[in-house]
Formats: C-alpha cells, structure tokens, sequence
C-alpha cells in the first residue's frame, strides 16, 4: 500500500480520500477549511499542518484544487514541493486552464519530480462510487507508476498524451457536458409545456437518440430517478458556477487553437446568466431554472 498526501478535500476529494483509505492506503490531508479536514479525519485520514507537511513522508502527492490559481501557487509560486522525499509523484486532479498546468508540470520538473495532470470525469457521484475517469497528462511511464492508486478511486484510467494534454481531454468533455446539460432542459422544459409527462419524455429520450449520462445521472426533471436534479433540490454534485468555470476554460482554449465552438460559446452564455441570476451554488442541472423561473 502507498503513503499518500492529498491537498484539497472538498465535495469531490472528501470521496476520493475515502476510497484510498477503504483500499488500505495511507492518506495524510491538508485543506483550508478546518471543517472539511476534521470531517476526512474521522474517517481515518492523518491531519497536516500545512501544504509543505502533507508532502513530506510520502510517495505520492494529489492535489484537487478549484482554478489554476490555487494549483500555481502551491507548484509555481511556492517552494512548497522542495521538502518532498525524492521520488515523489505529483498528481494534479483540479480541472485548470492548460497554460497553468503546462507551467505546473515544467516547475515540478525543474525541482527534480515527476507529475501528471489527471483531471476526473465523474461528479461526486463517480467520486464516491469510486467509477471516476482520469484523464491523464504527462509521460506514460509515471502513469504505470501511479495507476496502483488511481484504480481505487476510479474505473477508467486514459493516458491521454504529454503535458497538459490530460487537461485538454476534460475540458472537451465539459463543453460537452454543458451543452447536453442545457439542451436537456430545453427539451424537457419544452415537453412539459406541451402537456407531456416529464416521466414519458424520460422514458422515451433515455432510451433513444437524446441518451445521454446527463439524461441518466443528473436529469433535470427526472421521471423517477431519486437524488436526480429537481428531486434533490439540485443539490451540487457538480455546481452550476463550476460548470461556468469548465465552459470558459473551453472557451479560452479555443481561442487559443483558432477554433470554432458555437454550441460552447452559447452554454458559457446561459450558464453565466443562471449564475447571475444567484443559482451558482446549485447543481448544473439546475439550468432548467434558467428555460421555466417557475419550474416546480
């Protein structure tokens, strides 16, 4: 079993801690909030007392961080990774902009260490079921070396290429995800209007073209799905201001690349005004807010 340092133990590295501890791994956590890391303690987790502790003493360090701000502190801005035993590993699973990671990955390697950029797919419910996707970044073989602990807090582990290509992955599978979320809604709104059950249209469109995992895990208005979208009172697995967040870095990088992403730019569009509207903190599937205010 792996000694393991985890930074960030918010609504998805909570989950993922606890499986690494359930596979008999040892966990060492650090995390701004005092709340969030009594709660991962009690599960069996030991407490650091900073970033530079929870790297020390162990062979690999995993970071779940909200932008890529938090991320180039801790490996660009900081000499916080110094301490680290050689050998160390460093795994970032924060969705980020790919420049942040790409100067990540070039700073841990100038102070003599190894790190991939893996990014997940999943939302808290994948987080923990234990079901999520890595998207990997970095060179193949430290991802053989780091797949041992990947695999107990996910299913499907995808080397996706070189530096800050795990990133790139995530952020087209996002827009992705933004754009069904909105589109869902749209059409569900639109059948309900219509004097459709919501129940028929699940039925009909979770088992036809309109499939999809949005559909299946956090429909908007779900024809018997308990703990799906309004049955939850959209409860965040996957916020709606983090799916703004995930929306502009697409956006970002298709500026980047020169290429056209229509569906994208509209998605950034409505999800920005949801968030407007004061409903950042509700799960994703709460943009059918944003098609019916009077949705119930």
């Amino acid at each position: 079993m792996s000694r393991i340092g985890f930074i960030g133990v918010g609504n998805m590295g909570k989950p993922m801690v606890k499986n690494l501890l359930e596979s008999g791994h040892s966990v060492k956590i650090f995390d701004l909030s005092e709340k969030a890391m009594e709660s991962v303690v009690g599960l069996g987790a030991m407490s650091a007392k900073s970033v530079a502790d929870a790297m020390l003493g162990v062979e690999f360090v995993v970071t779940m961080l909200p932008t890529g701000k938090e991320v180039q502190e801790i490996f660009v801005s900081r000499n916080w990774i110094g301490g680290a035993d050689k050998g160390t590993i460093f795994i970032d699973c924060s969705t980020i902009d790919v420049a942040a990671a790409l100067s990540s990955h070039s700073a841990v390697k100038n102070a003599g260490f190894d790190m991939l950029d893996a990014p997940v797919s999943g939302g808290t419910i994948g987080a923990k079921k234990g079901t999520l996707t890595f998207m990997c970044g970095g060179e193949k073989e430290i991802l053989d070396q780091a797949r041992g602990i990947l695999v107990n807090m996910g299913k499907n582990i995808v080397y996706c290429g070189g530096p800050g290509q795990g990133q790139v992955v995530k952020i087209c599978n996002n827009m992705v995800a933004g754009i069904i979320s909105l589109a869902t809604a749209e059409a569900f709104v639109l059948g309900e209007k219509l004097g459709v059950d919501r129940g028929v249209l699940f039925n009909v469109m979770s088992t036809s073209s309109a499939n999809s995992w949005v559909i299946n895990n956090v429909c908007p208005l779900p024809g018997g799905i308990p703990g799906s979208g309004k049955s939850s009172d959209f409860a965040p697995g996957f916020s709606s201001a983090l799916m703004l967040k995930d929306l502009r870095l697409s956006q970002d990088a298709a500026d980047i690349s020169g290429s056209s992403t229509p569906l994208g730019a509209a998605a950034v569009n409505a999800f920005q005004q949801h968030v407007n509207n004061g409903f950042g903190s509700l799960d994703s599937s709460s943009i059918c807010k944003l098609i019916d205010p009077e949705i119930t």
